[in-house]
């Protein structure tokens, strides 16, 4: 009689083990299947990156209000020269706010496509361009005013129509539709 009771509680004990085993197998299993589903996550577009990057939220508000969302947000590839909070910071007392008016839309929309470039050009590309252009590299914006591109103590400065100059701080931001080149100054076109 003690035999089969010792015999019972053992089996019992192994199926509360085996079980116990399976379903560890199964948490398993779904930490393996949820990673692998973590692992799918695409990079935003432009504006999805600006948007989740608090230095770019006077950009983020600016392109919103002149009505560039959709537009950065399409296919591309654009190479945007992002001007940060700080820049934003350095024009004028009461330009932003300005711009920010619904009146001026189109000048917003003017200065916002003046810092954007069609075409997909990282830093080294930049570069390159450069050097192969004795130090000088011209580009034409969205906004179909140029930009001149040159080195300064190994940094890409722009210099925008005016002669007023802007120095990237902060390249190759990926995103799926471009690359974000951080600068430090608001360029301006004619």
């Amino acid at each position: 009689m003690k035999l089969i009771k010792s015999l019972t509680i053992l089996s019992i004990v192994g199926i509360m083990v085996a079980s116990c085993g399976e379903a560890k197998k199964e948490e398993v299993v779904e930490e393996v299947v949820m990673e692998e589903a973590a692992e799918v996550v695409e990079t935003p577009n432009i504006v999805g990156v600006a948007s989740a990057n608090t230095d770019f939220s006077t950009l983020v508000t600016a392109v919103g209000t002149a009505g560039l969302v959709e537009t950065l947000s399409g296919v591309g590839p654009f190479t945007v020269f992002a001007p940060t909070n700080a820049a934003f910071d350095k024009l004028p007392a009461g330009t932003v706010d300005s711009l920010l008016k619904p009146e001026s839309k189109d000048k917003l929309s003017a200065i916002l496509t003046y810092h954007v470039v069609a075409g997909k050009f990282e830093a080294a590309a930049v570069i390159e361009a450069i050097n192969a252009n004795k130090g000088k590299f011209e580009v034409t914006t969205v906004q179909g005013g140029k930009i001149t591109l040159s080195l300064v103590d190994g940094k890409v400065v722009l210099t925008d129509a005016n002669g007023g100059t802007a120095t990237v701080v902060i390249a190759d931001v990926a995103a799926s539709n471009g690359v974000i080149h951080a600068i430090d100054t608001v360029v301006m076109p004619k």
